[in-house]
């Protein structure tokens, strides 16, 4: 009977004592795998302050000219770099406010603005719309002294009852006046105002 107690104490030594290797084994996995990330993160925040000056989160940032409000930009992150005195946005999405008081809305993957002039620059998934109007292209600059939107990519504009394609186009916000150039193409329903 003693001897069958042995056995099980043994048994039972050997599997607490491979629990607790199995258990170091995994802390030191673990420990070992946390500290690469460590060190892949460091580099990465090295790379992006070495460029960048400041980095922040769900910017938000408004343009006014002689105490009216011309556009505001929002963005998931920013990244200010004073050398170049520029602003680096992931997902911009910025509202420009017409004389009207209707509103244009522009969104887009990633966008620059340039500090000193005010003018912004977007790129990837550019939608910029109004409340009859969806326009979509790759890339789209603001000039903000002439408040004017242009493309020199292909843009397609969309609406409930037409459509219209271009090599390039230009948007006067003041004038709400838009040229279009380079093989326009369109369709156009019956309720269109020109």
């Amino acid at each position: 009977m003693r001897l069958v107690k042995d056995k099980n104490s043994r048994k039972i030594k050997l599997v607490l004592v491979a629990i607790v290797l199995v258990t170091l084994g995994l802390i030191a996995t673990v420990f070992i795998g946390y500290r690469h990330i460590l060190s892949k993160d460091a580099k990465l925040i090295s790379a992006i302050t070495k460029k960048a000056n400041i980095a922040i989160e769900n910017f938000h940032h408004t343009a006014t000219r002689d105490g009216i409000k011309e556009w505001t930009l929002d963005a998931r992150t920013a990244s200010v770099i004073n050398t170049q005195n520029q602003a680096i946005f992931q997902d911009p999405a910025v509202i420009f406010f017409m004389k009207d008081n209707s509103k244009i809305y522009l969104t887009a993957d990633h966008g620059v603005l340039n500090i000193d002039s005010n003018d912004i620059e977007v790129t990837g998934n550019v939608v910029v719309k109004n409340e009859k109007y969806r326009l979509t292209t790759e890339q789209l600059d603001y000039r903000h002294s002439q408040r004017m939107l242009f493309s020199r990519v292909p843009v397609k504009i969309t609406s409930a009852s037409s459509q219209l394609t271009a090599d390039s186009m230009s948007h006067n916000i003041n004038a709400n006046q838009t040229l279009f150039k380079g093989n326009v193409k369109g369709t156009f329903g019956e309720n269109i105002t020109l």
